[in-house]
């Protein structure tokens, strides 16, 4: 029995090192969970009967350590933190989030093993046990919350009582900044900074303490976390680099596996299989993170972005404003929301067949098979029957919907563009397909503060974008329906319809949807014409905003995992967009929109 657990011991030790791509991790056993020390991780006991429960848990501690050990980088994470006890507990959970979620992303084994430590981390917290808001740590509900958004993983069911006490204040209050975390997921010290904002939004850590970005590569040894030391900023470097050697990999993946049957079982599972396939492939390749620039290279340049605003739809105008735009909507289209609601029950029912449950029946393993129970009874003999759900093709989705809110779109374009949008956040939310909806427009005509600012510089020649854009966020992805409803009506606003400059509203689209842990990701552009800015083009020459749209889309179309398709109403937009359509009649909107969506739901 004792050469068994050693045998597992060695496996779990040389799956850390390939993790860590460290030669030096090891593994030992402690009677529970304790704190590691330099490159030796401490994990639970699976006890001397290896219980699959224990042994999943011991896995789960020996990835999270050797992740660390990869991607964290002590000195940093010391400079960084804050002085404050309770501060420094939420801060070290996000960056706990973080290195954990740079390996589920990539490694469907790593990503099971994490499961069942987060499920063993939350069996003894006291975030299960709490009745009251004051009674929930705040450093689990936070660091919960934020793996949620990192790695895509729900929280444990026993962790959901506690954390529906305070999630609805941690969304008032850090949203933005839990939104904008898995952008800076390869950035430490980016991570960092957007983690002590996070802290002041929930008023746990002071605006003044700031950190030294300049002093990451040369700050004191000496206030190094225990398991730092040299080998942390290697290790540093190593990460930030996706051509990084793995040669080594096949070594320690052999180290300590033995030539025993029992220990190449244990090795056949999640552990085994992450460590040794999917580290073939860079964790920079996954298609979940973002590691390109933010925008495509080109000689568009804005003369400034000070007078710029990203904005929710609700605070552009008061509750009750927004009721009565929404009346009038849905006043302005009662006859065409039944043809609406027919195309989208179409779409709904396409998006469940694709969802179905299948199984496969009379299996030696899986779950019992209720149904074949009578059999049994009949005859004693007989065994017991089980079944295995099959696996879907239906992958994890998020859609945006980007609207053009150009003046060209006042009237009877923008409030059909607002229903379908409307109906279609609807039945895609009852499909379990997350969808956010963006408008694109500017703050005013002709110019407004860029342009005068551009005046009182002298005129300089190339000045750039010369307007104030005003980008609208109607409906977050992770906000229901219910409550984005009424911000729809936004759109039937007199005077909010002005310029259209595609080419940054195309690229703000497309970043949000890169930071979403989704591992499918469709932007879709509704839109009347080109881009259009009058102080724009007579400074810059008339072709300027069309040239980088077109640079934009380019560098999606080719470079992004972000499927692009773009409906153009009464405008020819297939000129710019590989998969696009062109309508003549805004009625016909929502059949364009449900036929494109279908499409790309069938497409394999």
């Amino acid at each position: 029995m004792a050469e068994r657990i050693d045998l597992f011991r060695r496996s779990l030790a040389g799956a850390a090192r390939a993790i860590a791509k460290d030669p030096d991790v090891d593994v030992v056993f402690a009677s529970e969970a304790a704190p590691s020390s330099g490159k030796t991780a401490r994990v639970p006991s699976p006890g001397p009967a290896l219980e699959p429960r224990l042994v999943a848990e011991a896995r789960g501690a020996a990835d999270s350590v050797a992740l660390r050990l990869r991607f964290h980088d002590p000195r940093l994470h010391a400079r960084t933190a804050p002085a404050d006890v309770d501060a420094r507990a939420v801060f070290d959970a996000l960056e706990t989030a973080r290195v954990e979620a740079l390996g589920a992303r990539s490694m469907g084994g790593v990503r099971q093993n994490l499961t069942h430590l987060t499920e063993a981390r939350v069996r003894g917290d006291a975030l299960v046990r709490a009745r009251s808001a004051e009674e929930v740590p705040l450093a689990s509900a936070v660091g919960l919350i934020a793996r949620e958004r990192l790695s895509g993983d729900a929280p444990p069911k026993a962790a959901l009582p506690g954390l529906k006490l305070v999630a609805p204040w941690i969304e008032e209050k850090a949203a933005a900044e839990l939104d904008a975390l898995a952008l800076t997921l390869d950035d430490q010290a980016a991570f960092a900074k957007l983690s002590r904002r996070l802290l002041e939004d929930l008023d746990l850590a002071a605006a003044e303490e700031p950190f030294d970005e300049e002093a990451e590569e040369g700050g004191d040894d000496d206030e190094a976390d225990e398991d730092g030391g040299e080998d942390s900023a290697d290790k540093s470097d190593e990460a930030s680099s996706p051509g990084s050697d793995v040669e080594a990999r096949g070594e320690e993946a052999d180290d300590g596996t033995g030539d025993d049957s029992e220990a190449a079982e244990m090795e056949a599972d999640d552990e085994g299989a992450a460590a040794g396939d999917e580290l073939g492939e860079s964790v920079f390749a996954s298609p979940g993170r973002r590691n390109w620039e933010t925008s495509p290279e080109t000689e568009y340049k804005a003369f400034t972005t000070r007078f710029d605003e990203t904005v929710e739809a609700n605070e552009l105008c008061d509750e009750d404003e927004l009721g009565r735009l929404r009346a009038y909507l849905d006043q302005q289209l009662g006859g065409l929301q039944n043809v609406v609601t027919r195309l989208a029950n179409r779409l709904q029912r396409r998006l469940l067949a694709q969802q179905a449950r299948s199984w496969d029946f009379d299996q030696e393993e899986g779950l019992l098979d209720a149904a074949r129970l009578a059999r049994v009874i009949v005859s004693p003999a007989h065994s017991l029957s089980y079944k295995i759900e099959r696996d879907t093709e239906f992958r994890d989705t998020v859609v945006s919907l980007l609207i053009d809110n150009s003046g060209s779109m006042r009237g009877r374009p923008i409030a059909i563009a607002a229903i379908c949008a409307d109906i279609l956040a609807r039945t895609l939310e009852r499909c379990g397909v997350a969808t956010e909806i963006l408008g694109f427009t500017t703050r005013g005509w002709k110019g407004g503060q860029s342009r005068e600012a551009w005046l009182a510089a002298g005129r300089p020649l190339n000045p750039g974008r010369l307007n104030d854009l005003r980008h609208i966020v109607y409906k977050r992805a992770d906000d229901p329906y219910r409550r984005a409803r009424k911000n729809l009506g936004l759109m039937m606003r007199e005077g909010l319809l002005k310029e259209n400059i595609d080419g940054e509203a195309l690229l703000w689209a497309h970043n949000r949807l890169i930071g979403r842990a989704e591992e499918r990701r469709i932007l879709m552009v509704i839109s009347d014409g080109a881009p259009v800015d009058d102080s724009t083009a007579s400074a810059n020459g008339g072709n300027y905003l069309e040239k980088h749209l077109r640079q934009v889309i380019e560098w999606i179309e080719r470079k992004s995992p972000v499927e692009l398709i773009a409906i153009g109403i009464g405008h020819d937009v297939t000129r710019y967009y590989d998969r696009a359509v062109t309508i003549m009649d805004a009625d016909q909107l929502a059949g364009a929109m449900v036929d494109q969506l279908a499409m790309l739901f069938e497409s394999p």
